[in-house]
Order: structure tokens, then C-alpha cells, then sequence
């Protein structure tokens, strides 16, 4: 059975470019192409997708519509993955994506759409619960992070297990990749978030910004 994805976009021409490039992928279906935020949640709620593409930014405000929309997903259809297309490279769209997770969440740079490897790997990353953030993204992000969040002050150990963290792996799947406890993976964690430096202030952020690290530096 086929990836059952709506698309979301305003832009009509992006919108019909995506749809050609999808029917070119016999692993994805689009049921549904919506321009708008409203049309997009009814589609939802009608269809059921696996995964959806949308915009950052849709009518009717056209400011943050498609954050808002995989965290509402989050909390009511979290097998439900996300691509966020943006044509903004600003990493505060992309810690609002993830706030609640990466899992099943990716965001790619608009110019990136036709390359359609990198948009069909980002549809099925979210589609088996993984991640795939924009590389170009991930490196405006942890820069200003880079002196305080070497990853050369992390053992090997800790290294696999931010490795296996950064494929979107929870801790119990992170144990049985590496066959060790899950108290021994929590240890390990927060071992990662003393060396890098992410504080208790940075609870809710600390996992993402510890993947997006590990991203930027084997990237």
C-alpha cells in the first residue's frame, strides 16, 4: 500500500510541480491538494493521509500555518507525518516544528523541491516516524552554538547513541540497537546535554538541538 499524502500550497504552480514529480513515485499517492489552511484540515480529517506536504505559510494569515499544523497533528494524529516546505531558511520555523518531537516531522527549503529524491526521502522518512531537516538549515542553526557544543568532547558511546537519537530512534529502540539498558541510554543523554551545553532552561528544545548538532557536525 501506497504513502497517502495531501499537499498544501497556495501557490498554484508549486503546487501542480509537486503533484507531477509525486505521480513519477509509485509509493506515493496524493489524494488531496488544498490552498488553503482551512481546506487543508478538512482534507485531513476526510482522507486521513499518512503524510502531509504543506507550506509554512498559507492563507488565511499566511504566517506560521504549517507549524501550526504539525503540532496540532501532534497532539491529534501523531502517526500523522509532516513535511514543512519553506522558503525561509530561519531555524526558529524549524525548533517550532520540532518542539513536540522530530519524529515523523522533516522541513525543506522550497528551492529543494525539485530534487526529487531529497522531497520523496523526506516523505517516506516521515511516513515510517523519522526526520529529515535541510541540511543548509541545520547549519544556521547550531552556528552560533558550534564553541560551546563540540561534539570532540563526546566518548564513542555517546556518540552511537546521539547517532541512533539523530534517526529519530526513541530511548527503548535506542537500548535494543545498541544492546544496553534504557536507564544506561538516559545516563548516557544526559551526559550529551551536560557536554553540549543544553541547560534545564532548554528542556523543552534539548533532544532537537542535541540532533541538529550531531547533524551539522557529520553533514
Amino acid at each position: 500500500m501506497g504513502i497517502r499524502l495531501i499537499i498544501g500550497e497556495d501557490d498554484y504552480l508549486v503546487a501542480q510541480g509537486v503533484e507531477r514529480i509525486l505521480a513519477t513515485q509509485p509509493d506515493v499517492d496524493v489524494v488531496a491538494t488544498c490552498g488553503d489552511y482551512d481546506a487543508l484540515r478538512a482534507a485531513i480529517d476526510r482522507e486521513r493521509p499518512d503524510v502531509v506536504l504543506t507550506d509554512v505559510r498559507m492563507p488565511p494569515t499566511m504566517t506560521d500555518e504549517g507549524i501550526r499544523l504539525a503540532t496540532e497533528l501532534a497532539a491529534t494524529s501523531p502517526r500523522t507525518g509532516v513535511v514543512v516546505l519553506s522558503q525561509y531558511d530561519e531555524p526558529e520555523y524549524v525548533l517550532a516544528l520540532l518542539e513536540s518531537g522530530a519524529a515523523g516531522r522533516s522541513y525543506l527549503l522550497k528551492e529543494k523541491i525539485s530534487d526529487v529524491e531529497q522531497l520523496t526521502a523526506a516523505i517516506r522518512a516521515v511516513a515510517s516516524g523519522g526526520s529529515l531537516i535541510d541540511a543548509s538549515v541545520v547549519e544556521r542553526l547550531v552556528a552560533a552554538r558550534a564553541r560551546r557544543t563540540p561534539l570532540r568532547v563526546l566518548t564513542p558511546r555517546e556518540r552511537e547513541v546521539l547517532a541512533a537519537m539523530a534517526r529519530g530512534l526513541s530511548n527503548t529502540a535506542v537500548a535494543d540497537q545498541l544492546h544496553i539498558g534504557v536507564r544506561a541510554v538516559e545516563k548516557h543523554i544526559n551526559v550529551i546535554f551536560t557536554k553540549l551545553g543544553l541547560d534545564e532552561d532548554d528542556r523543552t528544545h534539548r533532544r532537537v538541538l542535541a540532533v541538529l548538532t550531531f547533524l551539522s557536525d557529520v553533514g
